[in-house]
């Protein structure tokens, strides 16, 4: 029968660097890393103190405290869209407030052995109102949710949308609404929803939890279609909120929810209680008597080994060799589309497809006195991540796509091997697979490459950026000179009659290059919803530990094959990997 051979790959640091240049890269990743360590902690501070304290008065925990309760003692807690509306100001002149983490927490957490997602309104910024992007980004981790079939838990505390701006998360096909279609498509999908209302759930919050499967109230929650006050403008009716939405109503008569805990702590309690009746986890089961390893050199050691100026290559072989169990790999085509490398290795002792972008000079397939930059995508390599994935499809293999892509060849030999044919091929693979997959922007995600090595408009579980990440059509340089092409001659040198027109064309270039140079910084991307969470390079290994111990969680939903029938044995035998 075929067994599954992971060899060492791999080596200590001093083997393939220069000591200082390991070092100065490990300072030039101190200092963006610095950047958001900052940002991080400004989003999770909320609207500060005062607010803290405002929540305390009112016998509440803050959202951070109840995930924090509510999490399995010693494990972490894995945000996504931690900068959705980072640095934006909504409202106008003096009432102008920012809304951090768009007011909403979303995060892979564990409870009772279990990962779920949590979907919690931050009671610090305006009540958990909703703002632009905010229902996107509660969408996107029920989508997260719906295709793992993975628990929900809402921590509901929300008094409805930031009605100044209402007009950018009402209307929409991916506003507030289909947050509701999202609870229904779950339920639809016998994915378990719990949730707990601990205060405000107005409007459209209030129909948030109806659909989940089991509803706690604490004594101070209510729901509502309206608030009191509108209700008293609407119908000169002297009510509260609570008087007309409390548990009294909602546990004892309407059925809308369906239990009653006095105070938070209780609730997070009952929480965990209706989580653990809920089936195990099978990844045990799925790591076939093996016991997880961490990577045989250490993962943080990958911040060193990324260069500070992205125009110099590394060695991606090492950085695989310090996220996989044990530094362990079965590498596929060796000897074909070098640009690429595929393979199949171990995270937390369960079993990864893994396609990388190779940075080193690679052969030419014919011409063997001509090397070819890594970073770009070639007719083999294009065709060996297709068959690889197809496979890794096939066999239920999550895959993991680690992007540093400057594009696709480009000119006349690209143009005769029919390369976006190829290409098309890979695409038509990306959008019709079904495995789970993770995509990882190590760094450089440019043009059509970004598209094709599985980037979020083929709806990779969750896409992850580092600080190092610049997505974009091309480098700012690149673009200027295509922008003003009839500007320049064949040697890319401004062409001029009058030193004002020289000055003016190189005015204008260097301002498209810093124009999009700007658009590429992480942080506009994941502000935008464009990619999910911006990682620092050392959490790498747990982010994938968290989300592939996530696609092996539940049972029954997707094929996952025995590694003995793998089609990825013959696709090696086939291509001569394995002697006859």
């Amino acid at each position: 029968m075929a067994k599954v051979l992971l060899e060492r790959i791999g080596s200590p640091v001093e083997s393939f660097m220069d000591p200082g240049v390991y070092k100065a890269n490990l300072e030039h990743m101190k200092r963006l890393n610095e950047i958001y360590l900052a940002g991080r902690k400004e989003v999770k501070d909320g609207w500060g103190e005062k607010y803290v304290e405002r929540v305390h008065k009112k016998g509440k925990l803050t959202t951070w405290e109840r995930i924090e309760l509510l999490k399995d003692p010693g494990s972490n807690v894995f945000p996504i869209g931690t900068f959705v509306d980072f640095g934006l100001e909504f409202g106008e002149g003096g009432n102008a407030r920012k809304a951090p983490g768009a007011g909403v927490i979303t995060a892979f957490v564990k409870i009772e052995n279990r990962y779920v997602v949590v979907i919690a309104n931050d009671n610090t910024v305006a009540s958990g109102s909703w703002w632009p992007l905010t229902p996107e980004k509660i969408e996107r981790a029920q989508e997260v949710a719906l295709r793992l079939r993975i628990p929900v838990v809402y921590l509901i505390d929300c008094s409805g949308l930031f009605l100044p701006e209402q007009s950018k998360t009402f209307p929409g096909k991916t506003g507030a609404g289909y947050i509701f279609k999202m609870n229904a498509l779950l339920s639809a999908q016998q994915v378990p929803q719990v949730a707990g209302v601990f205060g405000d759930c107005i409007a459209g919050g209030g129909y948030m939890p109806i659909i989940s499967d089991i509803v706690y109230m604490t004594e101070q929650a209510y729901m509502v279609i309206a608030g009191a006050a509108l209700v008293k403008g609407g119908k000169s009716e002297h009510i509260t909120s609570l008087t007309i939405g409390g548990p009294d109503i909602h546990v004892n008569l309407s059925n809308c929810a369906d239990h009653r805990v006095p105070d938070d702590h209780t609730m997070l309690l009952k929480i965990k209680e209706e989580i653990a009746k809920l089936p195990g986890s099978g990844v045990k089961y799925y790591c076939y008597g093996q016991e997880p390893a961490p990577p045989h050199f250490d993962p943080a050691e990958i911040e060193g080994i990324f260069p500070m100026d992205y125009r110099v290559t590394y060695d991606m072989r090492q950085v695989i060799a310090r996220i996989v169990d044990n530094s362990l790999f079965w590498e596929l085509f060796p000897n074909k589309g070098q640009e690429i490398i595929t393979g199949v290795a171990k995270i937390n002792g369960l079993y990864v497809g893994i396609i990388a972008n190779n940075q080193d000079l690679t052969q030419h397939p014919v011409h063997k006195n001509i090397k070819r930059p890594g970073g770009i995508l070639y007719r083999d390599g294009i065709a060996k991540m297709t068959t690889f994935s197809r496979a890794c499809n096939s066999d239920g293999i999550p895959i993991i796509w680690l992007q540093d892509i400057a594009g696709f060849d480009i000119g006349p030999e690209a143009e005769k091997v029919g390369l976006l044919g190829w290409g098309s091929n890979l695409l038509y693979t990306n959008s019709t697979n079904t495995v789970p997959v993770i995509t990882v922007l190590l760094r450089k995600a440019s043009g059509a490459g970004y598209y094709a090595m599985n980037g979020r408009p083929y709806e990779p579980i969750v896409q992850l950026s580092t600080p190092l990440t610049r997505l974009a059509v091309m480098e700012g340089r690149t673009l200027a000179i295509g922008a003003f092409r009839t500007k320049l001659d064949e040697n890319f040198n401004i062409i001029f009659t009058t030193q004002e027109e020289y000055d003016q064309v190189k005015k204008g270039m260097e301002e498209v290059e810093r124009r999009i140079t700007e658009d590429m910084n992480p942080l506009l991307t994941s502000r935008q919803l464009d990619t999910d969470e911006i990682i620092l390079l050392h959490e790498l290994r747990p982010y994938l530990e968290t989300v592939v111990e996530m696609t092996y969680q539940s049972i029954g939903y997707r094929r996952v094959k025995n590694p003995r029938i793998w089609s990825l044995h013959d696709i090696d035998a086939l291509s001569g990997s394995i002697g006859g």
